[in-house]
């Protein structure tokens, strides 16, 4: 973890009620894809954690969505902005274990995250495969990045106005998968789990009040006890979550 400035170089608005801001300042404590920031935001008392969707030495990209006041007010964010961050957040996605066919699977603002992961993925010559799940086709981001890496990717929309009329697991082709990766809600992840063969890391979406171990308040019972999703996680193999 390390504390730093960081300052707003980009920020807009790339899909309903769904922002990208690129942030400029130290990347360094940033290792592994899947892991997080935690921001403090004007006039409220707890950071808001999000995780990074892609990272460079100088840089960091964010993507989030507005679901409370404190996202609402993040709108009204401009370049040049300086925000106090504390950075290199939770353990990430360990690409070791993909194999050769991993499937990278996402719902809503879980899909940032394996956007680094899919790089990192397609620079070790692996053949990736991603599923996406929304709500509609305004809802859709980051597609065509996916596609740019060299991936196959699959788009599910739940009233059938882009891609696959259903839920993400409906986009999600197991066959010839060597290893899952998946973020999203909890009940995403869940279903994943009860239609996936073999072995996955899932990326776990929890309310965090300090970020970083102290106040246990993002705790979950795992197979090897409680465990806080931002210090032992967010990224749990499928085995210790038992699902």
């Amino acid at each position: 973890m390390k504390q730093t400035t960081y300052v707003i170089a980009e920020h807009t608005k790339i899909a309903r009620q769904t922002y990208f801001m690129r942030l400029s300042g130290d990347t360094s404590a940033f290792t592994q894809p899947g892991q997080f920031l935690n921001i403090t935001l004007p006039g409220y008392y707890l950071r808001r954690p999000f995780s990074i969707c892609d990272w460079r030495m100088g840089e960091a990209d964010i993507i989030y969505k507005v679901l409370g006041e404190g996202t609402k007010d993040m709108t009204a964010f401009e370049a040049g902005m300086e925000l106090d961050t504390l950075t290199g957040l939770g353990n990430g996605f360990d690409t070791s274990t993909s194999g050769e066919s991993p499937l990278l699977i996402g719902g809503g603002v879980g899909v940032p995250p394996l956007l680094a992961l899919c790089k990192e993925l397609r620079a070790q010559g692996r053949q990736v495969k991603v599923a996406l799940g929304f709500g509609s086709a305004d809802e859709v981001f980051l597609a065509d990045a996916f596609q740019a890496l060299g991936a196959e990717v699959a788009v599910a929309t739940m009233d059938g106005t882009a891609g696959i009329k259903g839920l993400v697991t409906d986009a999600c082709d197991f066959k010839n998968c060597s290893q899952f990766y998946a973020c999203g809600p909890t009940a995403m992840l869940k279903a994943i789990c009860a239609v996936a063969p073999g072995p996955g890391q899932l990326s776990l979406e929890e309310r965090m009040g300090c970020g970083f171990g102290a106040c246990v308040g993002c705790t979950v019972f795992t197979t090897e006890g409680p465990l806080r999703v931002c210090k032992e996680g967010p990224v749990f193999k499928r085995e210790v979550l038992g699902w």
